[in-house]
């Protein structure tokens, strides 16, 4: 008896390992990607800006091509950067469809978790869009007007200590506990629509869960590896760590002095 239930847990145990192996790759792709995205932009330069910044050339299409053409682009990098930012995070929360899904389906259950996925995802491409969308209207105000953009490192200091403080609110608590106990209600009916409503779901929750500390990540530099890296520790962190909600706290406080010396340098300028 204690052999065949070694084999019971071994056969259970390989699809969680499959799983988030393929998960894992995905992930490490992603991340590559995003670093020589990131690389690139930054070996473009940037127009010195006053306040001591730099206007990245992310905000701005490239010799011979259209707005369009920049908006497709953003989008695209803009959604390999949030896997590999947010499938960590994301990921236990889709091997629980996985599991669901595969009960009643099996061999369908791998298509409708990446139909899930790509509904999670859609909310972060939404999203993205209107980051370009306002990124390119405030970098045309700091270009028309010199003394707005020479408060651009106070107000990003600003937005990042707001991001802190918000760690420690109720709404922050309650979607961090919702995040982790969200209810696979989507799996009454298991087919691609139902999938991509569960993954909208999922989105929705984790934007209104972690949208200040990507709030933060925008106010610090999209491109900013260290940032990202930080961010998508810490989104991880809070939500799958024993203690969530001291590790969110403890996030906070890291914010929120961060964004005072972000602030008392650009003051000092």
């Amino acid at each position: 008896m204690d052999n065949v239930g070694m084999t019971v847990r071994l056969r259970g145990e390989a699809p969680r390992a499959i799983f988030f192996g393929v998960a894992s790759l995905v992930c490490a792709a992603s991340a590559a990607a995003t670093f020589i995205w990131c690389a690139s932009m930054q070996a473009m330069g940037g127009m010195p800006m006053p306040g001591g910044w730099t206007m990245s050339a992310l905000w701005t299409p490239m010799c011979g091509r259209t707005w369009f053409d920049a908006a497709v682009s953003f989008a695209g990098m803009w959604n390999v950067m949030m896997v590999a930012m947010m499938l960590p995070a994301v990921a236990p929360a889709l091997w629980r469809y996985f599991e669901a899904a595969g009960e009643a389906r099996g061999a369908r259950a791998g298509g409708l978790t990446v139909m899930a996925g790509a509904g999670y995802f859609f909310v972060w491409l939404v999203v993205g869009m209107l980051v370009f969308a306002a990124g390119v209207q405030l970098t045309a105000l700091a270009v028309e007007a010199p003394a707005l953009a020479h408060t651009a490192p106070a107000l990003a200091g600003v937005v990042i200590v707001m991001a802190g403080v918000l760690q420690f609110s109720a709404w922050k608590a309650r979607w961090l506990a919702c995040c982790g106990n969200l209810p696979l209600r989507a799996h009454a009916r298991l087919d691609v629509q139902a999938a991509l409503r569960h993954g909208l779901h999922l989105g929705q929750h984790c934007l209104y869960c972690c949208g200040n500390l990507m709030a933060a990540l925008i106010a610090a530099g999209v491109m900013d590896r260290p940032a990202m890296a930080l961010v998508a520790a810490a989104i991880a962190a809070e939500r799958w760590a024993p203690g969530g909600a001291r590790v969110a706290r403890g996030i906070g406080v890291a914010a929120i002095a961060a964004g005072l010396v972000m602030l008392v340098r650009a003051l000092a300028e």
